[in-house]
């Protein structure tokens, strides 16, 4: 008898497991269109110049070694976060009233907060702005996974963020800097934290210190180390906007049933398609084309190559399935 006999087994996680069906696809004309990757034309993430300028800017960096970071994390990587997601003139900064804590946040004692993924509203191409209701009862948590990847501009795309602060509520902001810097399996992250005033983000601070020393002690620093320097350094942030410009990509019209204008209206990684799950099946099982069960895919894993292909597919899975 083990120890372990009484462990359930767990339902395996939805898009790792799309990813690794994917890889077990003999097919020739396979497509991933599940992970949100950002890919070249081959299909393969694709790695920004200026991280593979920075990554050779560390190696040869003889100052840096693996020494334990502050519990909190690099401190030129958290204020550069920060300020990425609040902007350099914000008055929470230059009040003293933020901070920021690196890695994902876990459940601190807050009850019933649902947190709001600002940049799913562009995925889908929605504009909010006008259907928000404040509410002076909420505690704002915002999700930052994409930011410039919506509009393209940094800046564009945390004005949500920032026009909460501005109106003065407290507020998380989760920072996730795997999308726009490509560091997919560094797993770059970063909390700021919005207070009233600099007392009470101190003791807020300290219970996070708590949590931190209990679960994952001491966060990593490559990651952080390569996003602070590209943050602080004005000539290699320079880099970036050109960097993250995407390729265009034209598409194909195949009299298909239905309107289809929310695949070209969309902006941002992803979009739904709009395909049911019998649809979404058929794509998968016959068409080996991978994508999410709710029908959402990957825009980045659409190249010249595969685009008239999972075009005809999705046509086929129209016409065929119900």
């Amino acid at each position: 008898m083990s120890v372990f006999t009484d462990v359930p087994q767990a339902p395996p996680v939805a898009v790792f497991k799309l990813t690794a069906d994917f890889r077990d696809d003999p097919h020739p004309q396979k497509v991933n269109l599940g992970v949100g990757a950002y890919r070249t034309d081959d299909c393969q993430p694709w790695v920004l110049p200026v991280v593979k300028k920075v990554e050779r800017l560390i190696v040869e960096d003889q100052s840096l070694n693996h020494e334990y970071l502050p519990i909190l994390g690099l401190p030129e990587f958290r204020s550069a976060a920060s300020k990425v997601a609040l902007g350099d003139d914000s008055p929470a900064i230059s009040e003293n009233r933020v901070e920021n804590h690196n890695g994902v946040f876990t459940d601190a004692g807050f009850k019933d907060i649902r947190p709001y993924h600002y940049w799913d509203a562009n995925k889908r191409g929605l504009d909010l702005t006008d259907s928000w209701t404040i509410s002076r009862n909420l505690f704002v948590f915002f999700d930052s996974a994409y930011q410039g990847f919506a509009s393209g501009s940094l800046e564009k795309d945390a004005w949500a963020i920032r026009y909460f602060v501005s109106q003065g509520f407290e507020l998380f902001v989760a920072q996730s800097f795997s999308k726009n810097f490509g560091l997919y399996n560094e797993r770059v992250g970063n909390l700021t934290v919005v207070a009233r005033d600099s007392e009470n983000l101190s003791r807020t601070l300290s219970q996070m210190e708590k949590i931190v020393r209990t679960t994952w002690s001491n966060p990593p620093s490559q990651g952080a180390r390569i996003v602070s320097k590209t943050l602080n350094c004005p000539e290699l942030f320079a880099e970036c906007p050109a960097d993250a410009r995407p390729a265009p990509i034209q598409t194909p019209g195949s009299g298909t049933p239905g309107t289809w204008d929310h695949i070209t209206a969309q902006i941002g990684m992803f979009s739904f398609t709009g395909l049911n799950p019998k649809q979404v099946e058929y794509m998968v099982k016959e068409k080996h084309v991978y994508l999410m069960a709710s029908g959402r895919i990957n825009m980045c894993g659409l190249t010249s190559k595969n685009i008239d292909y999972v075009a005809q597919s999705i046509h086929e899975a129209v016409t065929k399935i119900q």
